[in-house]
């Protein structure tokens, strides 16, 4: 059926991740409620951005997934080339047009906020998606490009604050957290399709750990008793869940341990947003979690796949 190609082509499992980071943002600003028309016009955006990433992510892949990747809905020509730009370029306009949008609704309920915020970050979001898609993918700065999206991505649910100098230097301390933890899935995925290096893997295992070590010092930006007991918990239990299969992975370094450990490493990525929301907002940060559940049971289905 038409339509399941094209929630392959958008990867359909990892779109909850992307949500979960403007839900972290804006519940470390404390003003989801204050601001919900704006906080829900920023998650609609971000939400148009990432499935806009993942359509040009494969326009731009066509050849390789030829030789590699053959029954995707490009190379297999359920979807046609053209129609993946023209749905890339809607997602994209639409994301930025939602952003712009936001931006005016925030100036109505706060005059001090800056109207273009929203719409500079969404931007310059816009601006390194398709710069990786497009280029740095295959260059060695390629994880650093897709880690920048994403801190860019919870940058852009910082805007709901009208001013990211408000929440300086949590947001961006936090934008630099999830940028790193990408950044190590990023270069785990690099060579999914194929064999990978214990080498590759141990350093990508590293760079993730470095992520863990920055949401760490996540609850040292507000009073002693705002992290949530849990905070320290949920990020142990993270480290299990992505630790076992990257274990896999570097014992026995094939696609198939390789592709569950990324896998399961973008799954993670909800926990890892809730885990930092605990530490920066306390125990309504748990709310994030509730995202889990479309991704576990996307990630589930075997006609869709996230990586």
């Amino acid at each position: 059926m038409a339509w399941r190609s094209y929630a392959q082509l958008v990867r359909l499992p990892n779109l909850p991740s992307a949500l979960a980071d403007i839900g972290l943002a804006g519940l470390a600003t404390g003003l989801i409620v204050a601001r919900l028309p704006v906080f829900l016009l920023l998650l609609t955006s971000s939400a148009c951005l990432y499935l806009a990433g993942m359509v040009w992510n494969d326009y731009f892949d066509l050849d390789q997934d030829r030789r590699e990747r053959p029954t995707r809905p490009i190379p297999s020509g359920a979807v046609t080339l053209r129609r993946a730009a023209l749905l890339g370029t809607c997602l994209m306009v639409v994301g930025l047009l939602l952003a712009l949008a936001a931006g005016y609704v925030l100036r109505s309920l706060d005059d001090t906020s800056s109207v273009m915020l929203p719409i500079t970050v969404a931007g310059l979001l816009t601006l390194t998606i398709f710069l990786y898609d497009a280029w740095l993918k295959h260059t060695p700065i390629g994880p650093i490009a897709m880690g920048s999206c994403r801190a860019l991505n919870i940058l852009l649910g910082f805007s709901l604050a009208g001013s990211l100098r408000l929440d300086w230097p949590l947001g961006p301390h936090l934008a630099a957290a999830v940028g790193v933890y990408i950044v190590g899935v990023t270069w785990l995925a690099r060579t999914e399709a194929r064999a990978t290096s214990k080498t590759s893997l141990i350093g990508a295992s590293l760079v993730l750990l470095s992520a863990f070590a920055l949401a760490l010092a996540v609850p040292a930006y507000r009073p002693a008793d705002t992290a949530s007991v849990v905070f320290p918990y949920l990020l142990a239990a993270l480290g299990f869940f992505i630790g076992f299969p990257l274990y896999r992975a570097i014992a026995a370094p094939t696609p198939a341990t390789v592709q569950g450990a990324v896998r399961r490493c973008l799954m993670g990525l909800i926990v890892f947003d809730t885990a930092l929301a605990t530490g920066a907002a306390g125990s309504v940060g748990l709310v994030l979690l509730v995202l889990m559940v479309p991704s576990v049971y996307l990630n589930t289905r075997r006609w869709l796949y996230a990586t």
